[in-house]
């Protein structure tokens, strides 16, 4: 039980590296000595440094004969920075108690090789379904070759996002617009399609949280055709943007300011989801936040992309003239269609919250 509780509070601080470390995984590290406390850590911005030697260097001598409790496998192979587990042993702890074990080929049961060799008793399992879940990005991307990705749809009780004259602002209120920068704070990338962009001219930052670091800004469009004075392009320099497109693309104008271009196959006269979702893993993008529309929404469903679903509903209704927040899918049968299970409803002033898991 007491394994579990230290584990808990290493699972809590890792999460406060969710969308700042990437590519690295936000790890969480608490060390304890005689039921007390001494050091504790979570991955720096950027993935350096990591949460070990954040832990260790507070703990300082009282590491030696102590217990480390850490929610990935500790690194074993030089990086930008030395191996976690020769840290570890350096320190002369006692005992580690690790949630999973990392993936990464660099790693894979070598860092708790390395442990194991210098003496030291090593656990693993504790809390583990939490840590692949908070680790889910990290391992979707070194497994998986894709990112995890989290699709947002807001709309009215029949699944409008706009009227038929385009009018959508603002559909949700304040609490459930609050929520949405907190869920963008906690992924690496906020993504978009070019009917967003044209149709809102959104900014796609985190703002009203005191945040640092931005996520990076995704645009998926096929021939990239965006105006040049939208705002993502504009703020290119300060705040990345990348352009997901098809590869005949002129993207001239949004690269000569600073946007970064992603050439993608093509399929069916979109952008293939799966090329670019290897496109951002490749460059190191774990978690990705989409928040539409319809067109990139539909396609990253229907791939079977959408790994966490997240449902705003506002208690206005529209009507069939309105737009629909999913664009067709082509399923004839309901057999065909994705399926979500139930993870969390909450109320967010006048608007309904519903969190969704994929069925595996």
């Amino acid at each position: 039980m007491t394994d579990s509780r230290y584990m808990a509070l290493a699972l809590q601080l890792g999460r406060r590296g969710m969308g700042r470390v990437w590519p690295n995984p936000a790890v969480g590290c608490v060390i304890v000595k005689g039921d007390v406390i001494v050091g504790r850590g979570w991955t720096q911005d950027g993935g350096r440094p990591h949460a070990e030697a954040v832990a260790l260097a507070q703990a300082g001598a009282d590491a030696r004969g102590a217990t480390v409790y850490v929610t990935l496998e500790p690194c074993a192979h030089h990086g930008k920075t030395p191996p976690c587990a020769d840290a570890l042993i350096a320190a002369g702890v006692a005992r580690v108690v690790v949630a999973i074990g990392d993936p990464d080929p660099r790693v894979a049961g070598r860092g708790i090789a390395r442990l194991q060799q210098a003496g030291m008793a090593v656990e693993t399992g504790v809390l583990a379904d939490q840590a692949r879940a908070d680790h889910a990005g990290f391992l979707s991307r070194l497994t998986g070759n894709r990112p995890f990705v989290t699709l947002k749809l807001a709309g009215t009780l029949d699944g409008r996002i706009a009227t038929a004259s385009g009018e959508s602002q603002w559909i949700t209120g304040p609490l459930a617009r609050r929520a949405v920068h907190m869920m963008r704070a906690r992924h690496d990338a906020v993504m978009v399609g070019a009917g967003t962009v044209r149709a809102d001219d959104p900014a796609l930052t985190v703002r009203g949280l005191g945040m640092t670091q931005q996520p990076v800004r995704v645009v998926v469009s096929r021939a990239a055709k965006l105006p040049v004075t939208a705002q993502l392009a504009r703020t290119a320099r300060a705040v990345p943007v990348w352009l997901c497109h098809g590869p005949e693309a002129d993207v001239a104008g949004w690269t000569a300011q600073g946007v970064v271009s992603l050439p993608c196959a093509v399929t069916a006269g979109q952008v293939d989801p799966v090329a670019m979702m290897q496109a951002l893993a490749h460059a190191g993008i774990t978690r990705v936040f989409c928040e539409g529309g319809g067109m990139v929404a539909a396609s990253l469903l229907g791939a079977g992309l959408v790994d966490d679903l997240v449902v705003m509903t506002a208690g206005r209704a529209i009507g069939a003239e309105g737009t629909p927040s999913l664009a067709a899918m082509g399923i004839g049968r309901l057999a065909e269609a994705p399926r979500f299970d139930l993870h969390d409803v909450s109320r967010l002033g006048d608007d309904v919250l519903t969190q969704w898991r994929r069925q595996h």
